[in-house]
């Protein structure tokens, strides 16, 4: 049975990776960024533990994990929590610059910190779930992509990094996927939202499984995931 830590389990992408993980008996650690949050993941998902820890104030987080019990071994730790705030760069505040990449790439950065003795322990497998726009950015995604792209960097330097103590690195990068990020992302768009032409959040939780399932003399160091026709 393999332990996993999973952040952004109480929906989309998240969800549907963390119910694929309860299906097969694995231990589940749940990310919440409060104590009501983590009773409502206790009480969805049966027999999973939980930590609490505020992904945007990255800094907290260690004084955060010395009040809690922590995993002594990891298989995995998985981020998929992520926020996103479109807009031209010329009209984004410093507030929303820092928000996003507090939660989606400097939280990641140091959670993983904290959890590398785990990790390490177990020779465990690390995976970020970017995005697209971790690859190529449009106008109005500048913020955002720049949080997805320090992810990236993220990624690249600690899968060269802990090669030695044989972790493995993964970055996933799903196109639109329908989740409630998609709609939020439709709304600020001005688009309608049509969850039916977008990925299943379970399609791409089966390919953070392939990555994850693959025998210990491979490793998937990148996947993108399309909708498709």
């Amino acid at each position: 049975m393999a332990t996993h830590l999973i952040t952004g389990a109480g929906s989309g992408i998240g969800a549907a990776l963390t119910e694929k993980l309860a299906a097969r008996g694995d231990e589940l650690w749940l990310l919440a960024r409060d104590a009501g949050r983590a009773s409502q993941l206790r009480e969805r998902f049966s027999g999973a533990r939980t930590l609490v820890g505020d992904l945007a104030a990255p800094a907290r987080l260690s004084w955060a994990f010395g009040h809690q019990e922590l995993p002594s071994r990891l298989d995995s730790l998985v981020h998929v929590a992520g926020i996103v705030e479109l807009g031209p760069v010329a009209e984004t505040s410093v507030a929303t610059w820092q928000n996003q990449l507090d939660v989606n790439a400097v939280a990641p950065a140091e959670l993983t910190r904290l959890m590398l003795p785990a990790l390490r322990a177990a020779r465990g497998h690390i995976v970020f779930v970017n995005s697209g726009a971790g690859l190529r950015v449009h106008p109005d995604w500048g913020p955002y992509g720049a949080s997805k792209f320090a992810v990236r960097a993220i990624a690249d330097a600690l899968r060269q990094e802990e090669r030695p103590h044989g972790l493995r690195v993964t970055t996933v990068y799903p196109g639109r996927t329908a989740t409630p990020m998609q709609e939020k992302v439709h709304q600020q768009e001005g688009a309608a939202y049509d969850a039916s032409r977008w990925i299943d959040p379970a399609s791409v939780a089966t390919t953070i499984l392939a990555a994850l399932d693959l025998p210990p003399d491979a490793e998937l160091t990148e996947l993108t995931v399309r909708p498709g026709a």
